[in-house]
């Protein structure tokens, strides 16, 4: 679990250095200080987590930029901001689970401007460190999670209203996940649902373009406007701890053919075929005295698929049904979230986290290509 969240973790973080880094007084004067507090509780997702149903602080500081449109996407998105945040809560004082301390880069998109308030959504992914993980002998109350190291995800409405040039104040509601994507169980996972208030303050007198449209360069990862089909092949690779039930760990491996039609500068929407060769499936088979050959135990699903666009960047969201294997143990529906980094034009790297009915199964990273299908050549400037 560690070396795959690293992984993608240090692209993020490049992501945002990319665009924090001072590369003359222009950005230089669009960083902003935040501090966060946060006051919530653990939502009881399963009968053995309703033991901590305390109210809590969580700590949060915040490095992020102002964007302004140096960049294509900043305008698409109606310059959102971009930061990096560090986060701390003693999770109500329980023992058993001790302090998580979590590490996340982030992304805040307005969803509503008007004048000197925006209404925004934040995304954040990235690491966290819990003090206590399950044990067998020494901590077996812990059924939450059965790691140190695992994935912090956090979701975020909040409300901003910019004071003056330097200051501005946030208040918000926030979903924070801490979870190891069952690399190592139990791994029910920490939800934590609060709510926030923040200020933030300014280096400097802040800039944007002064309601300019610029125009930016137009990479070749980018929407240019041409109507096309692509074609998506993608390779993932797995290993679950089921250490718990039967004491073993198991490879998975995975292939994905997403065919996807581009219909805006953010978006695209398509169907996806997945075939999954769980190694546990052909467990249970062999033990059950089954015949365990290859058709017996690779899925097959059918699942529609909706990707959100980011510069580089993208998240995709398949939802879909098994049509094909003999093991269907979480049931016959299944969701696929993947997070994308294109390396250039064509290669992506992928880390793809599967669920069943929320409920995690895998989590993998991966390496796929795409094709594209162009069948309208005229471009839109737009």
């Amino acid at each position: 679990m560690a070396k795959k969240v690293f992984l993608f973790t240090i692209i993020l973080i490049l992501f945002i250095l990319d665009n924090i880094k001072a590369e003359n007084f222009v950005k230089r004067n669009n960083i902003q200080l935040e501090t966060r507090l946060h006051y919530g509780f653990l939502l009881s997702h399963h009968l053995e987590l309703n033991r901590f149903n305390s109210h809590f602080p969580m700590y949060e500081i915040s490095i992020q930029k102002l964007t302004y449109g140096q960049k294509r996407w900043e305008q698409k998105y109606d310059y959102p901001l971009v930061g990096f945040s560090l986060l701390y809560s003693d999770l109500g004082g329980y023992k058993e689970l001790g302090n998580v301390y979590a590490a996340f880069p982030y992304l805040n998109f307005p969803l509503f401007r008007k004048h000197e308030s925006t209404f925004n959504l934040r995304l954040g992914l990235g690491l966290s460190w819990l003090e206590n993980k399950f044990d067998n002998i020494t901590n077996y109350k812990n059924f939450a999670i059965g790691s140190h190291l695992n994935l912090a995800a956090s979701i975020q409405f909040e409300y901003r209203r910019q004071i003056n040039k330097r200051f501005t104040l946030s208040c918000g509601t926030t979903l924070t996940h801490f979870s190891n994507g069952t690399t190592k169980t139990p791994n029910y996972g920490l939800n934590i649902f609060t709510a926030n208030i923040a200020v933030s303050y300014s280096l400097y007198n802040p800039k944007r373009s002064g309601g300019r449209m610029l125009l930016p360069e137009l990479y070749t990862y980018e929407f240019d406007g041409r109507q096309y089909l692509e074609m998506n092949f993608v390779i993932v690779v797995s290993n679950k701890d089921m250490t718990q039930s039967v004491g073993k760990r198991f490879m998975v491996y995975a292939s994905h053919i997403d065919i996807m039609k581009r219909v805006s500068y953010k978006s695209k929407f398509g169907i996806g075929i997945d075939l999954t060769a769980d190694l546990s499936d052909k467990y249970f088979l062999d033990s059950e005295g089954a015949q365990a050959n290859p058709a017996s135990y690779l899925k097959t699903g059918i699942s529609g698929g909706y990707e959100l666009v980011i510069s580089r960047m993208s998240i995709l969201t398949n939802i879909g049904l098994y049509v094909g294997g003999k093991v269907r143990k979480s049931g016959d529906s299944y969701q696929r979230f993947t997070l994308k980094y294109h390396i250039n034009e064509n290669f992506t790297t992928n880390l793809a986290l599967n669920t069943h009915a929320g409920t995690a199964d895998f989590i993998g990273i991966g390496l796929g290509y795409r094709f594209r299908f162009i069948y309208k050549r005229k471009i839109k400037h737009s």
